[in-house]
């Protein structure tokens, strides 16, 4: 290397604070076991080839491992991590300068901050204490590790409320910033993502991640104790606004599986491990598919017309009505389950969804894994239903299964099945484009 190359590299070190970017190397194999359609999305919506897909899965899952060994590694000194652009650099962050080696010793780059991650958490509290008195230019605010900040979004013409809110609120100098905003985030609620079911009082939303005794899925789908249908169970919890998380437990004869339904098709669920801040990320939606995005900040918090929400992950994966509670997942990692946001998936938007780690530890569940077992219950109902195959014709009927690719008659028109289901009174082909295709 000539001179001026290594100056400019040196100044580059400088400028950064502590150190280069080291580019993570992988063994693992992440993307061995993806299904081929999410590594489709993922190129698809990221701009990269499946190859690129395999390896930034595979880089993810190290970089997972790694930041969750720094962080407890470092305890209060760990002032948060981010992958950059291409998924394969994690940047762990350290207010104590004498600590970056030990991030580089692990693979990761290296950088200072003045604020620890939990400094950070507990001045976006303050935000959160007040979320109430919020005024209507504030959408949103987040946590940032990567500017080390907490970012609060401003409608235009809305800064200045914005600023007097922050500083009410207890939060002054280099800890906050402020952030231009056109989101205006809505729940996305009477619409199915993920498998359809049922929620209390009509309409429908979507299941999450199957837990032991049912799913969980949004709190704005149904409040504790509602009854919901196709599958059928009760509320047990449900937290919205606030939080945007809730459980059902399903009556016997459902049997919480391992996937997660990507039309067509399903994808397995292996476990829970938390994606740092710019992994991919990939939602399943009945209204617009999959979707991939990354992941942008977490610990954000998002105002409602119902509320303020606090604690979700903020990506820019798009979303739109009929997407609500569905799976979040990195590679095969469950991540959350859809809350809201803004925009749509022809001019893109900002979604954010509730971490499902969260939602595990206060209702103390278990996520049903590809790695375990699920179990069986008989099923007791005295209903008599029956499977129509793919192309099996007849004329729709009610509590009848439905399979992918099915086809009957109804009102003189023929429809296919797009998505397994078993019919429910109100259901019929015409009034639901997301499970019936016309002919």
């Amino acid at each position: 290397m000539n001179r001026k190359l290594i100056a400019a590299a040196t100044a580059a070190v400088t400028a950064a604070g502590l150190t280069i970017a080291v580019a993570l190397t992988t063994s693992a194999t992440a993307a061995d076991t993806a299904d081929p359609a999410v590594l489709a999305a993922m190129a698809r919506d990221l701009g990269i080839s499946s190859d690129q897909a395999r390896e930034r899965l595979d880089a993810e899952k190290v970089a997972g491992q790694t930041d969750a060994a720094l962080k407890s590694r470092l305890g209060p000194a760990y002032a948060g991590s981010w992958l950059d652009s291409t998924g394969r650099t994690l940047t762990v962050a350290v207010t104590d300068p004498a600590l970056a080696s030990a991030v580089r010793s692990r693979g990761a780059a290296a950088t200072t901050a003045k604020h620890s991650a939990s400094a950070l958490d507990s001045a976006k509290t303050k935000l959160d204490a007040k979320a109430t008195t919020a005024p209507d230019a504030v959408p949103g605010w987040y946590v940032d590790v990567r500017s080390n900040k907490i970012v609060v979004l401003a409608r235009a013409g809305g800064e200045d409320q914005a600023r007097a809110w922050a500083a009410e609120s207890g939060l002054r100098g280099d800890i906050v910033a402020f952030e231009a905003s056109t989101e205006d985030p809505k729940p996305l609620i009477d619409v199915i993502g993920g498998n359809a079911y049922g929620v209390p009082g009509g309409g429908r939303c979507s299941i999450g991640f199957a837990v032991e005794g049912g799913f969980v899925t949004a709190g704005h789908c149904g409040a504790t104790g509602g009854r919901t249908s196709n599958p059928g169970g009760t509320i047990q919890g449900s937290s919205f606004p606030g939080n945007d998380y809730a459980w059902v437990r399903t009556d016997a004869g459902n049997t919480p599986r391992a996937l997660v339904n990507r039309y067509p098709g399903t994808v397995p669920v292996a476990g829970s491990q938390e994606a740092p801040v710019g992994s991919s990320v990939c939602r399943s939606g009945s209204t617009t598919g999959w979707r991939c995005g990354t992941i942008q900040q977490k610990n954000a918090s998002v105002t409602y017309p119902e509320g303020t929400i606090t604690g979700l992950t903020r990506t820019n994966a798009c979303a739109e009505p009929g997407d609500s509670g569905g799976s979040w997942l990195t590679g095969d990692q469950a991540q959350g389950v859809t809350s809201g946001g803004s925009g749509n998936c022809q001019t893109g938007g900002t979604i954010y969804f509730q971490p499902l780690t969260e939602i595990l530890q206060v209702y103390n569940l278990r996520l049903v894994t590809s790695a375990g077992p699920t179990t069986t219950t008989p099923p007791t109902s005295t209903t008599t239903t029956t499977t129509t195959p793919p192309g099996g014709g007849g004329s729709w009927a009610p509590y009848t299964n439905y399979a992918n690719g099915a086809q009957v008659t109804y009102g003189g028109a023929t429809y296919r099945v797009i998505q397994p289901h078993t019919s429910v009174p109100g259901w019929e082909p015409p009034n639901t484009p997301a499970l019936w295709q016309r002919l």
